[in-house]
């Protein structure tokens, strides 16, 4: 007798985004083909023994491979990074296909296409950078593109080499309106940040810890509410990425109060990093916690929290920039300690962005695993044009799942699957890692061993955003 399915997930404890229940998992060819209890037979068969099961992670804002200037070099490629991201529990990342000033987008797409072939062990989908939005990239490459299946773009207001003027980013956005895709915004106010870094410079004031002085919350606040208006302007939704604290939040609580989508996204430095961790005085070691918008301080994590509990947050991603601490390609060139301004932007976590919000948000109390399951999995995958084939335990969903070991455990850099020579959250403490991650139905990580082959991750062609619009967070409450 031939068995009904490829694989049975016995006695798992499921989890979507909206519900929590005792079922077995029936996998065919690579997708759930059946959810209930006492399933018939399959040709393998797992025991959950009642762990917790969620959808594989989408992470939607992570960073591989992206051509830099020289000497600055990103660690991780498409093989390290998805392993790592594998290993954490994430089966399907998006990463930028990043336009090069004075090339077209169409460019960027092919080159991206070649450094990922091949090499992903987990699925994967490119969003865009559009930072040279000219007349033949507005009105033929992007509407091509989102027609293709790139449906998504990030857009700058800071950093001199990525920014785009108040009037190009409308041009974006009606793009965007016009043929239904997702604009994502970095916010910050480049002119604020660049009179704030001269003057600091001037005082000698170069150390680590003066990227926080030179990027405050008031510089971010400032563009959310200047992308706000722009995208009402235009009349689309957009989606603030790594969103860092109250003032910015106040924002986006505001625009849904006028009935605005707005929609937002955090990560894990603003809930377990403070601007203390950039270093105190002139110490170097807080170059490893360099990033932007920077981490704040005690206060300002307890608001993230809160808006990832109440629904203010639709996604948590990682924004993993893996950026090495020593050699010249990363954040201490042969020792040098460089000033703040030339430290690259940016941190891993791929591989911890699930662990780290199952122990502290689940296990800590702090949120529900629905809300776990939506943030990280369902969220994104909604976000941008991937639900229900990813972020889901349904029905003809690809069997992308994670079987969770509830354990304590330290972390260190030596037990992560990235080409990183460090993690900004050496030594926490935490009460959760996957024990098991499937990828359309395959093993590829047990809980002590990487599995897969390299090459087997494919590229993933995204719809139009599935997100609702939002209304006021006191109306739905």
């Amino acid at each position: 007798m031939t068995a009904a399915f490829d694989l049975i997930l016995r006695h798992c404890r499921v989890a979507t985004a909206s519900d929590v229940f005792e079922a077995d998992i029936g996998i065919r060819d690579g997708r759930i083909a059946s959810i209930g209890l006492a399933l018939p037979p399959g040709h393998r068969e797992i025991d959950v023994a009642g762990r917790v099961v969620t959808p594989g992670g989408v992470d939607a804002h992570c960073h591989l491979d992206q051509p830099m200037a020289p000497p600055v070099q990103m660690a991780d490629n498409f093989e390290t990074g998805t392993r790592s991201a594998a290993c954490g529990g994430t089966t399907t990342v998006m990463p930028f296909a990043a336009q090069q000033r004075g090339s077209g987008l169409r460019a960027a797409v092919q080159d991206y296409h070649a450094r990922s072939e091949g090499q992903a062990y987990v699925d994967y989908a490119f969003h865009l950078i559009v930072n040279d939005p000219t007349e033949a990239v507005l009105e033929t490459e992007l509407p091509a593109l989102i027609r293709e299946g790139y449906t998504s773009f990030k857009v700058y207001m800071t950093y001199e080499d990525q920014k785009l003027d108040d009037g190009q980013i409308l041009d974006v956005l009606d793009i965007s309106r016009r043929h239904g895709a997702m604009t994502m915004l970095h916010a910050e106010n480049s002119d604020c940040i660049e009179w704030l870094t001269r003057r600091l410079e001037a005082r000698g004031r170069t150390a680590p810890r003066y990227h926080a002085h030179a990027r405050p919350m008031l510089v971010e606040r400032e563009a959310t509410h200047r992308a706000i208006a722009l995208a009402e302007l235009v009349d689309v939704p957009i989606l603030i990425v790594h969103v860092s604290g109250r003032e910015a939040v106040e924002q986006i609580r505001w625009a849904r109060g006028q009935g605005l989508s707005i929609y937002a996204e955090t990560c894990p430095q603003y809930l377990f990093l403070t601007a203390e961790s950039l270093g105190m005085d002139e110490c170097y070691e807080g170059a490893k916690c360099v990033c932007s918008p920077p981490p704040r301080d005690k206060a300002n994590q307890e608001v993230i929290w809160n808006g990832l509990n109440d629904g203010l947050f639709n996604v948590f991603s990682s924004d993993h920039a893996p950026f090495r601490y020593d050699g010249m390609e990363g954040k201490h060139p042969e020792g040098e300690q460089v000033a703040f301004r030339h430290i690259p932007n940016g941190i891993p976590g791929i591989e911890t962005r699930m662990p780290l919000l199952y122990s502290e948000g689940v296990l800590g109390g702090r949120i529900s695993l629905e809300k776990f399951v939506e943030l990280t999995a369902t969220g994104p995958a909604k976000a941008y044009g991937l639900h229900p084939k990813k972020g889901s335990i349904s029905i003809g969903a690809d069997a992308d799942l994670v079987i969770w070991d509830e354990r304590e455990l330290t972390l260190s850099n030596a037990m992560l699957h990235h080409a990183v020579d460090y993690t900004p959250y050496e030594g926490m403490k935490l009460k959760a890692w996957p024990g098991m991650t499937l990828s359309r139905g395959e093993v590829v990580w047990d809980g002590k061993a990487f599995t897969a082959p390299k090459g087997r991750g494919r590229f993933l062609r995204c719809g139009r955003p599935s997100l609702r619009p939002m209304r006021h967070l006191a109306e739905a409450a």
